[in-house]
């Protein structure tokens, strides 16, 4: 569980900063400063980070056990919306914590299915 909710945090970061910068910088030069050089490059990355987000948001739901519905979807769409995966994954985080009070202990070694 520790590593899951590692790998999911460090993710949601990554697709988090990255959907802003799509958003607030690159998609305002495209379209009101006809330069889509950023949207080109900086869009790719963010759907491929999306991908493993939601690999890795699906895994770490399995791990702690959540239904499919509300949390499990409300989990992967975390990196839909600008500033929302930080969110989420604090909020994920929070649960995952109270709910597997072991996984604040990187020490602990649990096996986990992969």
């Amino acid at each position: 569980m520790n590593a899951a909710l590692k790998r999911f945090r460090i993710v949601a970061w990554i697709v988090g900063t990255f959907l802003i910068l799509l958003m607030f910088v690159a998609m305002p030069l495209k379209y009101f400063g006809g330069n889509d050089t950023m949207v080109s490059v900086i869009s790719p990355i963010h759907g491929l980070c999306y991908m493993v987000y939601l690999v890795l948001a699906f895994h770490l739901a399995q791990q702690a056990g959540w239904r499919f519905w509300p949390q499990t979807v409300g989990l992967m769409l975390g990196g839909t919306v600008p500033v929302a995966s930080f969110f989420v994954e604090r909020w994920a985080h929070r649960k995952i914590l109270e709910e597997h009070p072991q996984a604040a202990d990187p020490k602990v070694r649990t096996e986990e299915v992969v």
